[in-house]
C-alpha cells in the first residue's frame, strides 16, 4: 500500500499499527524508487527478543537482513497484541530514528545506506492476513533528530575486500560437474564488490535477482598469488548456498539458508564455514559460485595466515 502521488526525502512518519501475534513482517518502506529503498519493519513473533524489528535496506530488491543483524539494526520490545502501537519515524538525509508508543527518547538510531533521494511510502508486510494501518501522518517540515547515537559494530579483521563477481546463470548449471570449466569460460565479469558493514560483500548492490528469468547464481572469485606450493585454511561465510572452486576444481559445497540447519537458523553471514586451499606456487583462482533465494545475497572471506600469499584486487 504506497501513499499515491507522495514523494517523501526528509520528514516524520507516524501510523499506529495493529499487530497480530503471528509470523508477519509489517512496516514501512520509504525513499523507496525501483528496486532501491530504506526501511524499518516488525518482526511481532519475536517480541521481547533482540531482533523483535529490523531496519535495513532494500538493494535492487532485496532486504540483506542477513548482513544488517544485532544490536545496531533492531532493539528488543515486548508489543501489543489488544491494542494499537505508536510508531514515529524521523529521516534526516542520512540518519534516521524511531520512537515507539511515543517514547520521549528514540529505541533506535540508524544510519541511512543508500545515497539521499526522493521516493514513495510504503506499507507492507503483513503476508496473507493483511495489514491494519490508521493514522499515518506525514510532516515533510519535522526532520529533527533526538540525541543522535548510532551503535557500532565491530568489523571482522583481515577479510578479502574486494570480489569479482561474473554475470548470473542458473544454479542448475552446476549440477553437471563436467561441464564446470566451459560455465567458467563462458562467463562474462561486469563488477565488482566490496565488503560492507565489515562483515561481508553485498553482491545485490551490482546484481538484479529477481528480473523474470531463473538466473539466482553469480561466480565471485579472487586471485592469490602463493610464494610456493602450500596449504592455507580459508574461512568463510556466504548466503545462501556456494560451490568452492579452487584453479577449476570444485573443492566445497554448502548451504547456509534460513532454516536450513533447523527450524531457528537465520542463515546471517559470518565466518562460519572453512576449507583448506592447496595452493600452487604462482597464481591461484578461487571461485564461490554464489546462489540466492532471499535475505541476503553474500559473499565473505579471509585467511588465517597470509604469510607468503598475496590477494590480487
Amino acid at each position: 500500500m504506497s501513499l499515491k502521488d507522495y514523494k517523501f526525502t526528509n520528514g516524520t512518519i507516524e501510523f499506529d499499527i495493529f499487530l497480530k501475534e503471528e509470523q508477519c513482517f509489517p512496516g514501512v518502506y520509504f525513499r523507496a524508487k525501483g528496486r532501491d529503498g530504506e526501511q524499518w519493519f516488525v518482526r511481532p513473533h519475536l517480541s521481547g527478543k533482540p531482533d523483535a524489528n529490523q531496519a535495513a535496506p532494500v538493494t535492487n530488491g532485496i532486504t540483506p537482513w542477513q548482513l544488517y543483524f544485532g544490536e545496531k539494526y533492531s532493539f528488543p520490545y515486548a508489543y501489543k497484541f489488544d491494542d494499537w502501537t505508536h510508531v514515529k519515524i524521523v529521516v534526516n538525509n542520512d540518519k534516521a530514528q524511531v520512537y515507539l508508543d511515543y517514547s520521549e527518547a528514540p529505541n533506535l538510531s540508524w544510519n541511512q545506506y543508500l545515497p539521499t533521494q526522493d521516493g514513495e511510502i510504503i506499507f507492507r508486510g503483513g503476508n496473507a492476513s493483511g495489514i491494519h494501518i490508521a493514522n499515518v501522518k506525514i510532516d515533510n517540515n519535522n526532520y529533527k533528530l533526538n540525541n543522535f547515537k548510532a551503535l557500532e559494530r565491530q568489523p571482522i579483521e583481515e577479510l578479502v575486500q574486494e570480489w569479482e563477481v561474473s554475470d548470473k546463470f542458473e544454479e542448475n548449471s552446476l549440477d553437471d560437474l563436467s561441464e564446470l570449466d566451459k560455465l567458467i569460460k563462458a562467463r562474462k565479469w561486469v563488477a565488482k564488490i566490496q565488503v560492507e558493514e565489515g562483515v561481508a560483500a553485498n553482491i545485490s548492490r551490482k546484481m538484479v535477482l529477481r528480473d523474470g528469468t531463473k538466473n539466482n547464481t553469480v561466480f565471485a572469485k579472487i586471485e592469490i598469488v602463493s610464494d610456493k606450493a602450500q596449504t592455507k585454511l580459508f574461512q568463510f561465510g556466504y548466503s545462501d548456498r556456494v560451490v568452492a572452486i579452487l584453479n577449476g576444481k570444485p573443492i566445497y559445497g554448502g548451504t547456509n539458508k534460513w532454516r536450513s540447519r533447523d527450524y531457528r537458523y537465520l542463515g546471517t553471514v559470518g565466518l562460519f564455514d572453512a576449507v583448506y586451499l592447496n595452493l600452487n606456487k604462482g597464481k591461484n583462482t578461487l571461485i564461490m559460485a554464489v546462489s540466492e533465494d532471499f535475505g541476503g545475497w553474500l559473499i565473505t572471506g579471509k585467511f588465517k595466515n597470509k604469510n607468503g600469499i598475496t590477494i590480487k584486487q
